[in-house]
């Protein structure tokens, strides 16, 4: 057969990272209990092709940008998924349930009438769908547990008026690893925890928050990305961890992938500053390591007004409010928060 990398050039975003369909072409125990229409997990940069040689082994055909490409093959007892079932949901595990109840006979004769390479050509197209992706926003609350909360403008305190500071307790809306759990029996297609207190602290020693991944990744069958401090740190013994070393023990504990956010801006600015790739980056690290697939950029944006268009700062560029907006007030920019520090 014939493997070969997505094309860029139009566009096309590579990897693609996504659930798109699978298009049978035969007739395999392994797909018994899946639906028309059903999508599965993709990530991955490159794909196999199909051939006059290879034409007998295509179980499924999936399409991205130009290229029809090979997502399942099965020939004799052997099946392969160029997707990950799993990451894939109910789908994925009815796919996994299915061989396994086969004991892995997946023969000939449960295998249909195999298409002529031409026809494939004809199939119709697959596409991937919009996601549905849950974020948790984990802290500790003041008794040390970890609870998932939800804050205005970062405040994820209750009001409690009897108080000297009118702030009551952090606001508890469940344990993290029951409500990941709702959110994949509701549907959900990834889940994302961030860690909003840990640039207080380091990850490698936050054992609470690998226990999270660890038992939400035995639950749960779905991405899983967790964000908040991955970056290089010196713990308290003075040992010195590198954003590579954070991303490590995240992703042995069950994450998938990992989000960055003021690493990021840190990296941007310096890139826009100096005009060229260091390679010291956390992205750059953990992208050439691991993939690009592994790494995504979480930003929280904030608006900041200005009287005057640069307002002394050619960092930043503005955008003019409507007419309506106050005359003393002429610009606003955008800025990102950065170490949890709250917007106005």
């Amino acid at each position: 057969g014939a493997v070969t990398k997505f094309d860029s050039s139009n566009g096309l975003s590579v990897p693609q990272i996504g659930w798109n369909g699978c298009l049978p072409v035969k007739e395999c125990t392994v797909l018994d209990d899946v639906k028309n229409g059903d999508k599965v997990y993709f990530v991955h940069s490159f794909c196999a092709l199909p051939t006059d040689t290879n034409v007998d082994w295509i179980l499924t055909l999936t399409d991205y940008g130009n290229h029809k490409y090979i997502s399942m093959v099965a020939k004799g007892n052997v099946v392969g998924a160029q997707f990950h079932p799993e990451k894939s949901g109910p789908v994925g595990l009815a796919m996994i349930r299915s061989f396994l109840a086969a004991h892995g006979s997946m023969n000939t004769q449960e295998v249909g009438v195999i298409r002529g390479l031409n026809s494939l050509a004809e199939l119709p197209r697959t596409v991937l769908s919009k996601r549905i992706i849950a974020c948790l926003d984990v802290r500790a609350n003041d008794d040390g547990d970890l609870v998932v909360t939800k804050g205005d403008q970062y405040d994820v305190r209750e009001v409690a008026e009897h108080t000297t500071t009118g702030r009551g307790g952090v606001r508890n809306l469940g344990k993290p690893v029951a409500l990941c759990k709702r959110y994949y029996d509701d549907g959900a297609d990834e889940v994302v925890f961030l860690n909003i207190t840990s640039f207080r602290q380091g990850v490698v020693e936050d054992l609470p928050m690998l226990q999270v991944l660890e038992s939400a990744s035995q639950n749960v069958f779905v991405p899983l990305t967790v964000g908040g401090g991955i970056r290089e740190y010196v713990d308290a013994d003075g040992k010195e961890w590198s954003a590579l070393d954070v991303t490590a023990r995240y992703f042995r504990a069950g994450a998938d992938k990992v989000s960055i956010g003021s690493d990021a801006v840190y990296a941007a600015e310096k890139y826009l500053q100096e005009g060229l790739k260091t390679g010291t980056s956390s992205i750059e690290q953990i992208s050439n390591h691991y993939g690009a697939q592994a790494v995504v950029v979480s930003i929280d944006p904030k608006r900041v007004y200005c009287h005057t268009a640069d307002a002394g700062n050619t960092t930043l560029s503005s955008i003019p409010l409507s007419p309506s907006i106050p005359s003393s007030l002429h610009q606003k920019t955008i800025v990102p928060l950065l170490n949890g520090e709250r917007g106005p």
